[in-house]
């Protein structure tokens, strides 16, 4: 069997279709008290399926204080990732701590096997699940859906924006988001950007191409509205609506020029409150490679801060 697709050390596409994915190492939920939070892995649609691992920081017994929610989707091209992920897991674990709110960290169906929009739909369908369990499962009883908020990085951060989107649009939405927090967006176009133009041939662009040739619709191109968030259908009114937003960059990161156009073009359509956030010296999701790092605990105060303020 050949390969027709390969992003070496994470994903091979077989000349069958089949597709073969390199998982690096993992960490199981644990109800180990001496992290100061927990975590445990439930189940949103087992149909599809679609899981989630939730963190929720440890309290006295007695405790009453209603805690925010952060429902994250992780990145990986659309196409590998895993809340599973050894760094997710300290990353969303140590986040959920600092910032005393209980984090629902989603595992979507991947492309190329669930090509877009599934992953869209997978996310918001977490949205849904939330309410309806709100006030049932003990992990989130403390729980205030008055203070929801998405985050992501890199595809999870294209998948917040979207969800967000769909939240906005759906009347029948049973939830409100209070803020968006996008940690290294992946976006694209047919139209290069200059940083992209000068890699062209190379690695970084390469990757970009082949990860958006797998997951966008296959009669689709790079200016598919999940991937060229300016084709994006909504009105004045809708954009004016849409959360506050933290778009947070990393200087060495191949997609920064990415993000910093995102953050302007949110501003431009009225989005009522954007902040830009750049990480000196780092590379993309370094929050994930280096989940320890001071680097990452600096990133995780700036999104606790975000959120206490909404």
């Amino acid at each position: 069997m050949s390969v027709s697709a390969e992003v070496p050390g994470f994903l091979q596409v077989l000349s069958d279709g089949s597709v073969k994915r390199f998982v690096p190492e993992i960490a199981p939920a644990s109800t180990d008290f001496s992290l100061g939070y927990s975590s445990k892995d439930v189940t949103i649609d087992p149909s599809k399926p679609i899981t989630a691992r939730i963190f929720i920081p440890n309290a006295p017994p007695t405790s009453s204080a209603r805690l925010p929610i952060l429902a994250y989707f992780h990145g990986g091209g659309f196409c590998i990732g895993s809340t599973t992920w050894l760094g997710y897991h300290h990353f969303l674990g140590d986040f959920c701590l600092a910032s005393q709110c209980i984090v629902v960290s989603v595992d979507y169906r991947l492309a190329p096997e669930n090509r877009l929009p599934v992953a869209y739909e997978d996310c918001y369908a977490s949205l849904e699940w939330l309410s309806r369990v709100n006030g049932t499962d003990p992990w989130l009883k403390r729980a205030d859906l008055s203070r929801l908020f998405l985050s992501g990085d890199s595809a999870g951060a294209n998948i917040a924006h979207h969800v967000a989107i769909r939240a906005l649009q759906d009347p029948a939405c049973p939830v409100s988001i209070a803020g968006l927090m996008s940690i290294h967006p992946y976006f694209g176009s047919e139209r290069r950007t200059k940083t992209e133009s000068a890699d062209e041939g190379g690695r970084s662009v390469g990757t970009s191409d082949l990860f958006w040739r797998l997951s966008i619709p296959e009669d689709s191109d790079r200016d598919y509205p999940g991937c060229n968030f300016e084709t994006a259908r909504m009105s004045a009114g809708e954009w004016q609506r849409f959360p506050p937003v933290a778009v947070h960059v990393a200087e060495l990161d191949f997609l920064k020029e990415r993000g910093v156009m995102y953050a302007e073009f949110l501003k431009e359509r009225g989005v009522g409150e954007v902040e830009l956030v750049e990480a000196k010296g780092e590379q993309h999701v370094y929050h994930v490679f280096r989940p320890k790092s001071e680097a990452t605990s600096l990133l995780q105060k700036q999104m606790s801060l975000f959120m206490e303020r909404f």
